[in-house]
């Protein structure tokens, strides 16, 4: 039987990120109003999120669409955002229960949520998903057809290119992933210089539990952090 997560064990784990962001943006020269700390809650039961809550976590990610209808609804108060690959038959279901879509990756996926806003009268924020390591098993745009993407997209209705985001390949070392990060940064910084019309790339979203300092570093301004602070996922006791 899998251990369950405690209460001291989550306050544990917490202290040990907020350690760990610490160092990183006093490296980056950057404050804690500068990077957004974004749990990822995929499997984490509404209890413990909402002990997180009370702890201090403000922003939350789920990466599937049935899991966050199931448990929104008995969270608190908190910024939800979807962090997982989204099917265009789904978009329907989530376009007014987050306020920022992470992982648009196609045009296809985009003409959806920009159909389904319209039809919400509201603005869907959104960040374009970079398969910054050319994996065939990745979702996302190449980095070479990220520009000409982002104008079509930007130009669709009720939407607002908010910036771009990744997920490196896995590396024995998360060290090995600075490389990607610099690749990011460059192509965030390229593509907001271009300043195309309602492309705001105010997000750099990239790193995890086991790199997000790296990437802090290297200009994340959003990092998603999930076994680091709910280690296997389970409750609270």
């Amino acid at each position: 039987m899998m251990e369950k997560l405690s209460a001291e064990e989550f306050d544990l784990n917490f202290k040990a990120v907020n350690e760990k962001l610490d160092v990183a943006l006093k490296k980056a020269g950057k404050t804690r109003d500068d990077v957004i700390l974004l749990a990822a809650t995929k499997t984490v039961d509404v209890d413990t999120i909402n002990y997180a809550i009370n702890k201090g976590i403000n922003y939350i990610g789920e990466n599937k669409v049935q899991e966050l209808l199931s448990k929104q609804d008995g969270i608190i108060d908190v910024h939800h955002h979807f962090i997982g690959h989204l099917q265009t038959n789904k978009v329907k279901d989530i376009i007014d229960r987050v306020e920022l879509i992470h992982s648009v990756d196609s045009l296809k996926l985009a003409k959806e949520i920009s159909k389904q806003a319209v039809k919400k009268n509201k603005v869907m924020d959104i960040l374009l998903e970079v398969n910054i390591g050319d994996e065939e098993s990745k979702w996302g745009f190449e980095p070479n057809e990220l520009e000409s993407a982002i104008k079509e997209i930007a130009a669709l209705e009720n939407l607002r290119v908010c910036g771009i985001m990744a997920i490196p390949p896995i590396c024995n070392e998360p060290e090995q992933n600075r490389k990607y990060f610099k690749q990011m940064q460059q192509l965030f910084i390229d593509i907001k210089n271009k300043n195309i019309d309602n492309c705001f790339m105010n997000i750099l979203s990239m790193g995890m539990s086991d790199d997000f300092d790296i990437a802090i570093e290297e200009g994340a301004n959003l990092v998603r952090v999930g076994t680091a602070l709910f280690g296997k996922r389970y409750y609270i006791k």
